[in-house]
């Protein structure tokens, strides 16, 4: 059916024919897109015509309008029908029955509607009060009635907002900034708001509000394709879901995206990412001409009287060879030649972070269009520049986007394209890949002090998650790609040769800190073997942290560093000579000495509580607030299921686990026997700490079985219903080979859930190993645990055994 056909069924049939053709229309499935909008909004345009040329019977000096994005003729199938009722103030009560006649029939439909009644003088002064009002009248659009009246009010609109530019204008740019504030920006997000967040619909329609002004005009390249890219999504999402919603939540993007035509949900939040990454970008440098329009604007009075009149010529100060700034940007120099000079890019880049200011669209589009490619390998000069731009701290951000906004870091690194606006689908994460890549670099350049090769430091923050774009382990795939980049830019082969292996040992450090037992000689000697120089150890150490603090809050803690900083203690005395100390010569400290024998005198479970607060200092390093908690000293009498009644006492006393180690302790000489000692930090999910008097008496009710952990636990879980969210992936439970001589290693990765480590213990109980020790740490919603065990004479299991063990104790951990 043609939109012609559509139109003459909506004339002929009313409202239910407006009805009938809207679904028909929507339901097409081979009209998408700008000419689906389109078609809607002439279909609609039709029919509201037809209501107030019946409605109206001659009444003279009014129309109907269309504002905002029906103005533009942007209708989403859910979207709201902005409409303005513009009248000329003669006759107060036929306008108010008119308005009645019309949206009356609108509601009838369920269609939503936002609408106004005004005269042309009401409609400017609301603007002038409005600027929200004042935005949707830039796009106003006559649809019946009195045309000259609509037409004199937009003239007049056009006429005000042009003359208000300088005082609406900084409203509207703050206005946009704390709206991205509040919402996030649209680039990053796993579930973006495509109209509210940084870089999606509301601030495309503010840059066309920019260009309205006459003041400033955005970047047009690409600016279209992204508005209508974002468009299109938010067309397959209100249809998907049947709901006027611009969220694109994680459980509908599977179905947007097959409503699309894309391949899954991956690929359409790149496509997303890369349309919002074009309106940010758009937005950054029309802000930044407004600014510098408006200054110059309230300067050049001063300067003309100063100077007995005449244009100033601004300052331009040099900053590199062919780089100068000139109002507050960097740009070229008159006698620059990008086609001459291949590492001009790089140097106006790294002279621009290093000053601390953009770089001018010019000048990036006239480097992207004009230099040459650098030769193989790069000139020592290129790849000094890159490790200046990398080192210069947060401005490299700025202008890292700049130089990717038009094409030359794919350019300079081919590899990039892989990683560009990729998703990562981890709580943990707040960044895509690529922008994670560069928030490492930034961290990294605050510990350049901390080594002896800050150079090989950058380098490897830039591209230690560079083999996230392909199949398989994405350190094993960047260990590959970072040996070919090394080369490409220059360092020699000993530099290529560290630069793989950071890339390829990047979690080595803290998954080893965090999941393993650090007494354990063959821990420390793994770890001192892939990493092989205590160089490499150092840029290691280094690179781990930067790592974790570019990742988000949930990544890095002051317990974190400080076992990553033991183990790098441990690895170094290997490396320089020093045999790894027997962990059965490990001594207690004293309170853990006290609490043992306490506990071994008893008989029973000994609790001790310590507030566990961090400095100010250590929170704002690791990138955010500690959750608050106690550490939590436990110790017992060596005997079977410490750990389930444990965990399980803590599960009913809503307390969240955040960490978790368990080792036996042996008792100092004279004697026999040994206490497990098990030390937690723990949170209340809600409310105030539980007594420790309180726990001692139900973990020893556990540990005699008079406490039915299980059943008290199910009849918590049965009086709360599951609330809807996203459905977690599964769980899953390996065997970790070699990693320990003295114990099997299995380990854990899951849905951090209540009672998680009561089950986990309870099944390891079940299949009849002995937990020789844990460690347990919760990384999000994701927990992550390693557990050494063993069978009940003390050795490790066998293959057979392990594997069994695993299987049974993933297959309990489902749904």
């Amino acid at each position: 059916m043609t939109s012609t056909d559509v139109t003459k069924e909506a004339e002929d049939s009313g409202p239910s024919g407006y009805a009938a053709a809207r679904l028909r229309l929507l339901t097409e499935g081979a009209r998408s897109g700008p000419p689906r909008r389109t078609a809607l909004a002439e279909l609609t345009d039709d029919w509201l015509s037809g209501l107030f040329d019946a409605a109206a019977a001659g009444l003279r000096g009014v129309s109907l309008v269309a504002v905002g994005g029906y103005g533009r003729g942007e209708l989403s199938p859910r979207s709201d029908l902005d409409l303005l009722l513009l009248h000329d103030g003669s006759d107060d009560k036929a306008v108010a029955a008119l308005a009645d006649r019309l949206w009356y029939p609108v509601w009838d439909l369920g269609l939503a509607l936002d609408h106004s009644v005004r005269t042309p003088a009401e409609a400017r002064k609301t603007a002038g009060d409005d600027l929200k009002v004042q935005l949707g009248l830039l796009d106003a659009r006559h649809l019946a009635g009195d045309l000259g009246l609509t037409a004199g009010l937009r003239t007049a609109v056009l006429a005000d907002w042009r003359n208000q530019a300088p005082r609406r204008l900084p409203e509207l740019q703050e206005l946009c900034a704390d709206r991205a504030e509040r919402q996030g920006e649209l680039q990053y997000l796993l579930e973006p708001d495509l109209k509210e967040a940084g870089g999606g619909l509301r601030d495309a329609t503010a840059l066309r509000a920019v260009a309205a002004s006459w003041l400033a005009d955005a970047p047009r390249e690409g600016l279209a394709d992204a508005r209508r890219r974002l468009l299109d999504v938010r067309d397959a999402l209100h249809l998907a879901t049947g709901r006027a919603t611009d969220r694109l939540a994680l459980q509908e993007q599977d179905q947007v995206a097959a409503e699309l035509g894309l391949l899954d949900a991956d690929v359409l939040l790149r496509q997303v990412y890369e349309a919002a990454r074009v309106i940010s970008y758009a937005s950054d440098v029309t802000w930044r001409e407004v600014g510098r329009v408006l200054r110059s604007r309230s300067v050049r009075p001063r300067l003309r009287a100063m100077l007995g009149g005449g244009k100033p010529v601004a300052g331009r100060t040099p900053l590199a060879e062919g780089v100068v700034e000139q109002d507050g940007e960097v740009v070229l120099a008159r006698t620059a030649r990008p086609e001459r000079d291949p590492v001009l890019p790089l140097r106006a880049a790294a002279a621009a972070a290093q000053a601390g200011l953009p770089l001018s669209l010019h000048a990036v589009r006239r480097l992207a269009a004009t230099a040459r490619p650098l030769p193989t390998p790069w000139p020592a000069e290129a790849r000094e520049q890159l490790v200046t731009l990398l080192g210069s701290g947060r401005p490299t951000v700025q202008v890292w986007e700049a130089l990717e906004a038009e094409g030359l870091i794919t350019r300079l690194l081919p590899d990039w394209e892989r990683v560009r606006c990729r998703p990562q689908r981890n709580a943990v994460h707040i960044w895509t890949v690529d922008r994670h890549l560069i928030e490492t670099a930034v961290r990294a350049a605050e510990f350049a002090r901390r080594v002896h090769r800050p150079d090989l430091l950058l380098v490897a923050a830039l591209l230690h998650d560079i083999g996230k774009g392909w199949p398989g382990d994405h350190s094993v795939a960047g260990e590959t790609i970072a040996r070919d980049v090394a080369a490409r830019i220059g360092f020699d082969r000993a530099d290529v040769a560290v630069l793989a292996a950071l890339v390829r040992h990047h979690l080595l450090l803290v998954e080893t800190a965090t999941r393993r037992d650090l007494d354990d000689p063959a821990t420390v000697r793994s770890v001192a073997e892939a990493v092989g120089t205590p160089s490499t150890l150092e840029l290691l150490h280094a690179l781990t942290e930067a790592d974790a603090l570019a990742t988000g809050p949930a990544a890095w803690s002051s317990w974190r560093g400080s076992l990553v900083a033991d183990l790098v203690k441990r690895v170094s005395a290997v490396l320089a000579g020093d045999a790894p100390a027997d962990p059965e010569a490990a001594a207690p400290t004293a309170e853990q000495e006290r609490l043992a024998l306490e506990a071994f005198r008893t008989g029973g479970p000994v609790l001790a509580l310590r507030a566990q607060t961090e400095p100010p200092a250590e929170r704002e390093a690791a990138g955010g607030p500690e959750p608050v908690g106690v550490e939590l000293l436990i110790a017992v009498p060596d005997q079977p299921g410490v750990l389930p009644a444990v965990a399980g006492v803590l599960a009913l006393h809503r307390l969240t686990v955040r960490t978790a180690e368990l080792r036996a302790l042996p008792l100092p000489d004279g004697v026999e026997g040994s206490v497990l000692l098990l030390q937690w930090r723990v949170a209340a999910e809600y409310g105030s700490l539980p007594q420790a008097a309180r726990l001692r008496a139900d973990l020893v009710r556990a540990l005699d079985g008079s406490l039915d952990v299980a059943a008290r636990l199910t009849e918590r879980d049965a009086a709360y219903p599951r609330r809807r969210g996203v459905v977690a992936p599964p769980p899953r439970v390996t065997v970790a080979s070699a990693a320990s001589r003295l114990a099997t290693v299995i380990e854990v990765r899951a849905q951090d859930a209540p009672g998680l480590l009561f089950r986990i213990g309870r099944a390891l109980e079940g299949a009849g190993v002995r937990v020789r020790s844990a460690h347990v740490s919760t990384l999000g919603s994701n927990a992550v645990d390693a557990f050494y065990v063993t069978g009940p004479e003390g050795a490790p299991l066998s293959g057979e055994e392990a594997a069994a063990v695993a299987g049974e104790l993933e297959e309990t951990l489902r749904p």
